[in-house]
């Protein structure tokens, strides 16, 4: 019965010495020289593995904290599949030494990234700006020590797959900080955040992908597929089961298997041997408990765990308004997470009153139905979650395969870029935002809330008053000519807010507007977030260069990136696709704050909405939009 452990023999090809590792990969090598070879760090079962050699790729070292992920993964694929935990720097030295001598070309994972705190992000943004490293880093996070990997291997490719939300903190720390360490190793590194269902995953789920390629080469993502797949295409085929580990229709390990109907279905079934072509395994589920089965029975897709009479409720309705969850065949499934190792109810059958089974897992992961995962069903539920879907890790590789041949040359790097806004910034001068070059931060909330949306006349003429206001002192002080000029401009509501705000911050440190005082102001809705984001990249008296910078998108700043990117028209949303385009222009480093000061001027007074002035623009030589629209 499938409820006891499975357990799977190794790979045919599978090693556990570096020796035999070294001679399996100059065979493989000797057999097809230009196939790349790969090491799939934190590999899991081995998604991102099958998914890279789908393209074409080969896996030859695997690496994970975690014993049943380790023996699918050695059953797959071929070389040493090992249990190494990547936070000791002796383990992370080794696996770059054993790709270097082995000519390893890609190194492929995606590590766990865990919240810092300020003071440890300070630190390692001072050895960022430096140039130097901590192995303590490597031992404590293990992002860092998948760079050092890097470092010591300096394969020909990265692939790095993560949770979108790695990147998407206000300072985007983490994501900038390895960019920045990248491309000072002479990589050019492009980011995504993809929607696995744009390449044929039957279901919603948002990944974080990172592409570095050696000697700065250029990368094209891969195209959308034409047709996308709903959870009826993945998995209507199957039959049906009932809930429990030991049904008696599983007696023999399998359950009937009466064919393919669509082309989803025919490629899950690509790989079995065609003595089981009437058979699929690992297709169960939990058993189902006797009002779960009531419960089941009275959801459509739409109902909520709320609709549900109360007495089939077993938790607080109000706190877990989505904990039972019908999925539709006519749309995508809801993203399968390791929780459903846990428990099924987010994933109860489009038909059938249980919940989802192992198979049918894998099928909307992408996983065929010739893959098997070691341990039992909980192990094989928590591996599934916890992979990268197969057929986005084949678009990716199948991209990275095409720019590895095609050798074109990369466009600037963050920091080129980088540097050519701080040194825009320097020459300019004329400014139709003054305050936002050497003014503080007091200024330039000031003129951000009066100022806001005014003529060129109108904010001439009042920002010279709010020049001779630097602190919040100092406007306290001018109270009734702000007052009078705030009648002329009709700001009267801005002018009485910004004195309140004044009123508050004289009583943080002698006004110092720091950033503690800037969030609190923010919390207690004297300031609005947007204007708060802008002073804190000025401050010319106030700067301190370990305080946390946020990355901001807004619509003056989102344009520019946007268009010079020119290719947004992925793009879902500016708080995710928006903030990687504004990241890939500012940089990370000792000049991102005046970068990124730069850009808000470049979108409100250089890249408008309407006849944009290109040429103008220190960007408009790599700009795709300018290309196109450009006007001298």
């Amino acid at each position: 019965m499938r409820n006891a452990p499975l357990r799977l023999a190794p790979h045919r090809d599978h090693v556990t010495t570096a020796a035999e590792l070294l001679a399996l990969c100059r065979r493989l090598k000797s057999e097809a020289p230009d196939r790349l070879l790969v090491a799939d760090l934190f590999s899991g079962a081995g998604g991102l593995s099958h998914g890279l050699e789908n393209a074409g790729m080969k896996v030859v070292l695997g690496a994970d904290h975690y014993a049943e992920a380790n023996e699918t993964h050695a059953h797959h694929f071929a070389g040493m599949s090992v249990d190494w935990d990547l936070s000791d720097m002796g383990v992370v030295e080794e696996i770059a030494a054993l790709m270097r001598e082995a000519e390893i070309d890609v190194l492929a994972g995606g590590p766990p990234c865990q919240p810092f705190s300020k003071a440890g992000r300070s630190g390692i943004r001072h050895r960022v700006r430096l140039g130097l490293r901590d192995p303590k880093d490597a031992r404590r996070d293990l992002w860092r020590a998948y760079l050092e990997v890097v470092r010591l291997a300096m394969p020909r490719a990265v692939i790095m797959e993560n949770v979108p939300d790695m990147a998407l903190d206000r300072e985007m720390f983490i994501l900038r900080s390895m960019v920045l360490d990248l491309e000072h190793l002479g990589y050019s590194v492009y980011t995504r955040i993809v929607q696995t269902s744009d390449y044929g995953v039957p279901q919603f789920r948002q990944r974080l992908i990172l592409v570095a390629l050696r000697e700065n080469l250029a990368f094209s993502w891969p195209e959308s597929v034409k047709t996308p797949v709903k959870l009826r295409d993945a998995i209507e085929d199957l039959p049906a089961v009932e809930g429990g580990w030991d049904i008696e229709a599983n007696k023999n390990g399998f359950q009937h298997y009466s064919g393919p109907q669509g082309s989803f279905q025919r490629a899950m079934r690509r790989g079995m041997p065609r003595s089981q072509a009437s058979r699929v395994y690992d297709h169960i589920t939990r058993p189902v408990r006797d009002d779960d089965a009531r419960a089941f029975d009275l959801m459509s897709s739409e109902t909520r765990y709320s609709d549900l009479p109360e007495e089939l409720r077993r938790y607080r309705a109000d706190i877990f308004d989505d904990k039972y969850k019908r999925l539709d065949y006519d749309q995508y499934s809801r993203t399968i997470t390791a929780h459903i190792a846990k428990d099924g109810y987010w994933y109860i059958h489009p038909e059938q009153n249980r919940t989802i089974t192992v198979r049918e897992a894998a099928r909307i992961q992408t996983f065929p139905d010739h893959f098997r995962f070691a341990g039992t069903p909980t192990a094989a539920f928590k591996q599934i979650g916890n992979a990268v879907p197969p057929r986005l890790g084949e678009a990716v590789g199948t991209a990275v395969v095409a720019a590895l041949a095609a050798r074109a040359a990369a466009p600037l790097s963050r920091e080129q870029v980088s540097d050519q806004l701080n040194e825009w910034w320097s020459e300019r001068t004329d400014f139709g935002s003054p305050w936002l070059k050497n003014a503080t931060r007091w200024q330039i909330i000031a003129a951000e809330t009066l100022l806001d949306r005014t003529s060129r006349l109108v904010s001439r003429s009042v920002w010279p008053l709010l020049r001779d206001m630097p602190t919040p002192q100092d406007a306290l002080a001018e109270r009734d000519a702000l007052v009078l000029v705030g009648g002329w401009i009709n700001r009267r509501r801005q002018v009485k807010k910004l004195l309140a705000l004044a009123q508050f911050l004289v009583g943080h440190a002698e006004g110092l507007v720091d950033s503690a005082a800037i969030d609190e102001a923010v919390s207690l809705r004297l300031v609005g977030r947007s204007i708060a984001d802008v002073a804190m990249l000025g401050g010319a008296s106030t700067v301190d260069d370990d305080e946390e910078l946020p990355v901001i998108v807004n619509q003056a700043i989102l344009r520019p990136a946007a268009r010079y990117a020119d290719e947004m028209s992925h793009a879902r949303n500016k708080n995710s696709d928006g903030r990687l385009a504004v990241a890939r222009l500012i940089g990370f480093g000792a000049g991102s704050r005046v970068a990124h000061t730069a850009l808000l001027e470049i979108g409100r007074e250089v890249c408008t909405t309407q006849d944009p002035a290109c040429g103008e623009c220190p960007l408009q030589r790599e700009c795709g939009f300018a290309a196109t629209h450009a006007r001298a």
